[in-house]
Order: C-alpha cells, then sequence, then structure tokens
C-alpha cells in the first residue's frame, strides 16, 4: 500500500509545473513541510512490519529527496526570471522613497574654506606622507635630541632606531613635515599652506583627540617679515570670522620659529566683550606662528643669510569649534547623522 503510494507521488511531482512564488509556496506546503504527504508517510513507518521497514525507508527517502530538488530547481527558476524581469522584483504600487540628499562634513567644510582664503593670499596647497622619518618630522625643525615630543606619550613610533643616528619612523606629529619636503626641493621664494591629518598620542576627550587636522603655512623670500606674518594672519581672521576680528600676539616658544607668537583672535561670539567661550577674556586662541628659525633653512639647503620666513599652524577641528559654537572634539568622528545634518547647505 505504502509503495504504490509512493509511486503515485513520484510520478505526481515528476509531472508537476510550478511558474510562481504562488505555486511553489503550495508545493512546500504539500510535499515538503513539516505538515506535508512525505513527513506523514514517514510517521507511517512505525506501522510497517519491521521486515518490510527497511524497504519501504528506502523509498520514502527517494520521494524526499526528490521533493526537494524539485522544490530547489523551481525556486531558481523563478529568481532567475525575476532577475531577468525587474517588475517582478519591485513593488510599483509602494510610495516613493524620497532622495536624501548628503552633506559635507563640517571640517570639510571648514578646511576649504581655509584654502580658499589663503589661496586669494597667493598661497598654494601642498601635501606629504603621514607616515614620516624622524629628520622631516623633528630633527630638520630644530628638535633637541631629548625635547619631550620625542617621547613616546606624544609620538606614535612605527619603528624606533637603536644607534646614536636618528632614523625614527612614525605617525607624523603635525604638517610642518610638508614644509621640511617643500623646503628641500623647492628654491625661494616659496608660499604655501599644508593641510593634513596629524596624530598624537593623547587620551580621547572632549578637548583632545589622537586623530585631528591640521593647516599650517609657509613664506619663505628675501625680506620677508614679522610685520608680514602678522597682516596675513589678520586678513584670515577678518575673512574666516567676520570684518570686525582683531588679532593679537602673544609671545611663545617652538622649536623651528624664532621669534615665536600665539595667535588670538577676537571673540566671534561676544565681540570682544566675554562669554563662556573665550572663558570672558574676549579673546579665542587660533594659531601658533613665528618667524622661521635660520638652523631650520639652512638644514633645508636655504642660505638664511639671503632669506628670511614665516611659518603658522592651526588646528582645524579648533577654528571648526568657535565658527559653528561645538563644545565636544568627538562629535567630529562620531557619524552621528542627527550632528552631521546641522550642516546641509553649508
Amino acid at each position: 500500500m505504502v509503495t504504490e503510494r509512493v509511486k503515485e507521488l513520484i510520478s505526481e511531482i515528476e509531472q508537476i509545473t510550478v511558474t510562481s512564488k504562488d505555486q511553489l509556496e503550495a508545493f512546500r506546503l504539500r510535499y515538503i513541510s513539516k505538515k506535508g504527504v512525505v513527513t506523514e508517510l514517514f510517521e507511517g513507518l512505525k506501522n510497517i512490519p519491521q521486515e518490510d521497514r527497511r524497504a519501504v525507508g528506502q523509498e520514502l527517502n527517494t520521494l524526499k529527496n526528490l521533493a526537494q530538488d524539485r522544490f530547489q530547481e523551481f525556486n531558481a527558476a523563478i529568481e532567475s526570471a525575476s532577475d531577468a524581469n525587474p517588475e517582478m522584483v519591485f513593488d510599483l504600487t509602494l510610495p516613493v522613497v524620497p532622495n536624501q540628499q548628503g552633506s559635507l562634513h563640517p571640517l570639510t567644510i571648514v578646511r576649504r574654506r581655509i584654502i580658499e582664503i589663503f589661496e586669494r593670499m597667493g598661497f598654494n596647497v601642498s601635501y606629504g606622507p603621514e607616515i614620516e622619518k624622524d629628520w622631516y618630522n623633528f630633527s630638520a625643525l630644530n628638535f633637541a635630541d631629548n625635547h619631550p615630543a620625542r617621547e613616546m606619550q606624544d609620538t606614535f613610533f612605527i619603528s624606533k632606531s637603536q644607534g646614536e643616528v636618528k632614523d625614527d619612523v612614525l605617525l607624523r606629529t603635525h604638517t610642518s613635515n610638508v614644509q621640511v619636503r617643500l623646503m628641500e626641493r623647492q628654491k625661494p621664494p616659496i608660499r604655501s599652506i599644508m593641510p593634513g591629518r596629524v596624530f598624537r598620542n593623547e587620551a580621547i576627550s572632549a578637548r583632545a583627540h589622537c586623530v585631528f587636522h591640521q593647516v599650517e603655512g609657509l613664506y619663505v623670500d628675501r625680506n620677508v617679515s614679522f610685520k608680514d606674518l602678522k597682516d596675513t594672519l589678520y586678513h584670515f581672521a577678518k575673512e574666516m570670522f567676520g570684518k570686525e576680528s582683531k588679532i593679537r600676539l602673544r609671545p611663545s616658544y617652538f622649536p623651528f620659529t624664532e621669534p615665536s607668537a600665539e595667535i588670538d583672535v577676537t571673540c566671534f561670539i561676544c565681540k570682544g566683550k566675554g562669554c563662556n567661550i573665550c572663558k570672558y577674556s574676549g579673546w579665542v586662541e587660533i594659531a601658533g606662528s613665528g618667524m622661521v628659525d635660520p638652523n631650520v633653512l639652512t638644514n633645508c639647503g636655504i642660505d638664511s643669510e639671503e632669506y628670511t620666513g614665516f611659518a603658522f599652524g592651526m588646528g582645524i577641528e579648533r577654528i571648526t569649534m568657535l565658527r559653528y559654537g561645538i563644545n565636544d572634539l568627538r562629535l567630529f568622528t562620531e557619524n552621528d547623522v542627527r550632528f552631521l545634518r546641522q550642516f546641509e547647505g553649508a
């Protein structure tokens, strides 16, 4: 009785035709589902005499394998037909999904604005490697061998030299390495800015990060003076923060410039009256600067008796935070769309 039923089902499955997903589902329910006819026949094995159970089980396995193979064939054929006919994939009655227009990252917006301002002043744009040698990141820039910036707590070293000759490989801590490379291969006059990503071994917080962005500037020529530096940064501050902006210079120290100065700009939030952004001083720091140290010029093969120059550097994150009133540095790297969408159309 079971053998005859199996033969009937095998003949039925071999002759059946499936051309749609509805028919495929009906095939599955009838033959290979947990409540299908094949499962029912397997459950009836317990009623088969012991001596016939092995032969009947083999016939049922043949039926089961045939049903599963046919199901896979039908399914593959339907999917292939759907790929060939896109109308079978999309439900044209569904409502239209509106296009989502993206926006530039705020750091990109500010970086482009900085480049635009300095390009109008005659500066070109230069780029250099992020993985750098000690010479370009430290030694050529007049860093002493025992300078704190060389220690592991500030710099990500890729390899450390063992001998007296400094041949360390590291992730650059500033974009000044591009200045050295530029001065080595190009004779003055040199007027360029160097935007890029830099790395320092610092704890991540609202005011610090181990990866951030800088833009540095360099101008080397005959008779370049400190007044040229001040006028350049004064024009930048007016273009970036508004026509009423003022700057002040505070004496500072950097190994690669002498004299050196920190640059403050009038707080654009309170216009110099004092607020929590400027800590009620009326000023916010935007850059470090100074006249290029003669030793740096000499290290790069430039005659320091004939040429002088100035250099400056500023953090793009800091400028962006001041420009848009952002109080947490981590927002720039968290990719929170709620934050990024605020800059659509900026």
